[in-house]
């Protein structure tokens, strides 16, 4: 009991002690204010040095916690503008391709309907993509040709309501008459139906003809199915073997049927391009 009431008395003592040094003229400081001044100071520069210390700990860590507010705020701000970004070039591919469609479609003589792809039926032999026509009600008919912006897609196979079967350019069923653009060498070139890949052969090419590789197949506009000058395919190998009167050709669709997305009908009838004598043939019968 003692101890504590000894130990109160010198926490109260030693405080009062440096105060009355502190506060003294140094003329008037005795023996006894002249130690404990000297025993304070050090103590009041420790005591200092910890009290600076320890501001500068809590204002470093309140600096920290508001740079860490401002990073996170920084933070969400870059992935919104980046979110922007991405929908502004979204939207930028978009209407270039867009544009690329509505300047294939003014290239194109006959009215055209527009279809996006919904979906790809492959067999051993069939290639047949599915198709939706964007504007309900449109006359679309089989046999009419499908296009898109990379050239031939195929033709109107089967057509229920606003769902449209198109035969692809790589069906074993599908054939059209193309030239080469660099030499105008004629040439008909049909599916291959392979399962594994997308590829078409060029039939029926002289021996004669100037064909390389890389050289571009368009539409020759023989047989009323497509428009002219639409692109088909491009070479990928060429046999001349020393008899016979064709060339072997093996050709790439221009299509990348895999990423096809959106493509246009054109809405032609082979019976308008027929030679006047046989539509009044037609007529008649």
């Amino acid at each position: 009991r003692y101890r504590d009431i000894v130990l109160v008395v010198l926490l109260l003592a030693v405080p009062f002690f440096f105060l009355r040094a502190s506060i003294r003229r140094p003329e008037e400081m005795n023996a006894v204010d002249r130690t404990v001044m000297r025993v304070a100071a050090p103590l009041q520069y420790f005591a200092a040095a910890a009290a600076r210390g320890i501001s500068g700990i809590i204002g470093d860590y309140f600096y920290l916690v508001d740079v860490k507010a401002d990073n996170n705020k920084l933070a969400y701000e870059n992935a919104r503008l980046r979110s922007k970004l991405r929908d502004l070039n979204a939207v930028q591919i978009e209407n270039r391709r867009l544009l690329r469609l509505l300047g294939l479609r003014e290239t194109i003589p006959d009215e055209v309907a527009s279809a996006v792809v919904i979906g790809k039926n492959t067999t051993e032999y069939f290639r047949v993509a599915e198709l939706t026509l964007d504007t309900p009600g449109v006359a679309v008919r089989s046999n009419m040709p499908v296009v898109s912006l990379d050239g031939a897609v195929g033709t109107v196979m089967r057509v229920a309501g606003d769902r449209v079967d198109v035969q692809l350019t790589v069906d074993s069923g599908f054939g059209v008459d193309v030239v080469v653009e660099r030499t105008g060498a004629r040439g008909f070139v049909r599916g291959v139906g392979d399962p594994s890949k997308y590829s078409v052969r060029v039939e029926y090419v002289q021996r004669a003809d100037q064909v390389d590789v890389g050289d571009l197949l368009v539409t020759s506009g023989v047989g009323c199915r497509f428009p002219k000058g639409i692109a088909v395919a491009r070479v990928m190998r060429v046999t001349k073997r020393d008899f016979g009167i064709y060339q072997e050709v093996e050709a790439e669709p221009t299509v990348d049927f895999s990423r096809l997305e959106d493509v246009l009908i054109v809405l032609s009838d082979p019976k308008e391009c027929a030679p006047p004598a046989k539509r009044r043939s037609r007529v008649g019968g």
